[in-house]
């Protein structure tokens, strides 16, 4: 692929992803395994990651304009936080091959196969007496890397301190800027802080107002199948709900299925988004009840793949052949309010299945949960899913009272940011993905973010760095690191979320430095040329491995 050229995933081409340079940040993480004592391990090669383009950044994005730097001491572990938090990405994930002995239920079992030695460790060790690097000593550095003119006319760049949460350098560290991608690590620490680790959404089905009928409710759920095995691991299943149904109906057959997707308001796109997203692969059509990511196929890889036009009514009428009701008695309305006295499913979401005997208008029959919040995070981050990121988006704006709106969202989040004591000067969000030209965010949120994540003071945030990926081993940053020159030293050092849209390059994680003192940094772009991915993604890399062998004192 030239690397010059930037190609549009094509509408009338649906049975496969378009070949080209992948933005958008539709890009797969490699799951990674933890064995005892060592670091992630690769697992299986990925399908190549999706293509996905757009405008160039639009006007009146507003100059630099010069802040004072925050500072903030935490007393931060990061390296004790990472460990905990691979340890906890280890019982997640999928555990490929021969590689599952390394953490089964039983490891005392007996296997016909001989052992495999044990996993290398690829993420540098972390020294929490190592010096911290000085500032005139980081400017010497990178001073020379920041004016590349492969990162265009617009470079925004924050170094902190992860262990105090002192910021060591800035270059319009305080400006907001288009951070595409990078969003997701904002979505993420929100709805941890505003759900919870072990939240888990809710999909109810209730009696509707007609002996017969079954509203379908949904809660947001955006990783809901449609049978035991869908797009997502360990996603709840209306199947598993269709039986539930059946229990509390008794005798009764179902006769019709109403689909409520109210939950959800305002627009179904966010304005700022490039035309090409409904089509493009990478978006959908946003509603509050949706299978597989609103995927067509859930058998389709990560990245590219085609999305339904109607998400919910889609769901609908795939509820209605696992109730075997005809699919011509599927209609959207919303539910009949529950009876008097009885408990809604979002409010307990522990609950399960449905009152006995209970089978009035609004009367719960069935419910079925997400995945823990923590693992949604986890595949928002490590797969840059862009469903899951607008759907927790949302959940932030449930739990605060907010619509759950694009614009309610937004809302939300930056109230639960600025509670959380972060510096908002600059930030404008528009979405909880980072699809929106719209977005505006500083490198100094993002880096204070990152190091209050890693505070025991929020141990609650901390799965924010089991899904960033790894340089030169996992993720959007696999096969980086290493091929582009000056980059090699970010290898197993830099763990970070990437940012992609066409002209818009950021990237933003920890670091460890030669010595062992662990940062965070954020670097944003976003007056690159729309030919220019390729040399401003090296440059980029070329800073991050530059903190990672920088004493800079």
């Amino acid at each position: 692929m030239p690397e010059a050229q930037v190609l549009r995933p094509q509408p009338a081409a649906p049975t496969g992803p378009p070949t080209g340079e992948p933005l958008r940040d539709a890009e797969r993480t490699e799951p990674l395994t933890v064995g005892a004592g060592a670091g992630p391990t690769r697992a299986s090669s990925p399908p190549p990651p999706g293509v996905g383009g757009g405008p160039g950044v639009p006007s009146g994005v507003p100059p630099e304009q010069p802040r004072p730097t925050s500072r903030r001491r935490l007393p931060v572990l990061l390296a004790a936080v990472l460990v905990l938090v691979l340890a906890v990405v280890g019982l997640v994930v999928v555990r490929p091959g021969p590689v599952e002995r390394w953490l089964a239920d039983d490891p005392a079992a007996p296997s016909a196969e001989p052992p495999e030695p044990s996993p290398v460790a690829v993420l540098a060790g972390t020294d929490v007496g190592a010096p911290t690097p000085a500032t005139d000593g980081l400017r010497a550095v990178l001073d020379p890397l920041i004016a590349d003119t492969a990162l265009g006319g617009r470079v925004h760049v924050s170094v902190t301190d992860a262990l105090t949460g002192q910021q060591l350098f800035e270059r319009g560290g305080g400006t907001g800027t288009v951070p595409a991608s990078v969003t997701k690590l904002l979505t993420a620490v929100t709805v941890l802080t505003a759900r919870g680790p072990g939240y888990r959404i809710p999909t109810t089905a209730v009696a509707g107002a007609r002996p017969g009928e079954v509203v379908l409710v949904g809660g947001g759920d955006p990783t809901l199948a449609a049978g035991a095995k869908g797009f997502y691991p360990g996603a709840a299943s209306l199947k598993d709900l269709a039986e539930q149904v059946r229990t509390a109906l008794g005798g009764m057959a179902p006769t019709r299925v109403v689909v409520d997707s109210s939950l959800y308001s305002g627009p179904r796109l966010e304005p700022g988004w490039d035309d090409d997203i409904p089509t493009g692969g990478y978006g959908a059509q946003m509603t509050a009840l949706m299978l597989d990511g609103a995927r067509k196929d859930p058998k389709a890889g990560q990245g590219w793949a085609e999305r339904v036009s109607q998400p919910d009514l889609t769901a609908g009428r795939t509820f209605a052949r696992l109730l075997g009701v005809p699919e011509n008695e599927v209609r959207s309305a919303t539910a009949p309010a529950p009876p008097a006295g009885s408990t809604e499913a979002t409010d307990a979401p522990e609950a399960s299945g449905a009152p006995v005997g209970a089978t009035g208008p609004g009367a719960q029959l069935g419910v079925v949960q997400s995945p823990p919040l923590i693992r949604l995070v986890d595949i928002m981050i490590s797969d840059s899913d862009n469903i899951i990121g607008e759907a927790l988006a949302r959940q932030v704006a449930l739990a605060r009272g907010r619509p759950a709106s694009f614009a309610g969202a937004a809302s939300a989040m930056t109230e639960v940011l600025s509670e959380l004591g972060l510096p908002t000067e600059g930030l404008a969000l528009a979405d909880g993905s980072g699809l929106s030209r719209r977005n505006l965010i500083s490198p100094t949120l993002l880096t204070e973010t990152l190091a209050l994540a890693a505070s025991p003071d929020h141990p609650e945030l901390g799965g924010i760095f089991g899904g960033l990926p790894v340089g030169g081993w996992s993720g959007t940053l696999r096969d980086r690191y290493g091929s582009v020159p000056g980059t090699a030293a970010g290898a197993g050092t830099v763990r970070a979320k990437t940012g992609t849209l066409t002209g818009v390059h950021a990237i933003a994680g920890v670091v460890t430095t030669a010595e062992g003192r662990p940062l965070t940094f954020a670097v944003l772009t976003d007056r690159v040329p729309a030919d220019g991915m390729e040399p401003a993604r090296g440059a980029l890399d070329r800073i991050a491995a530059a903190l990672a062998t920088c004493g800079c004192r």
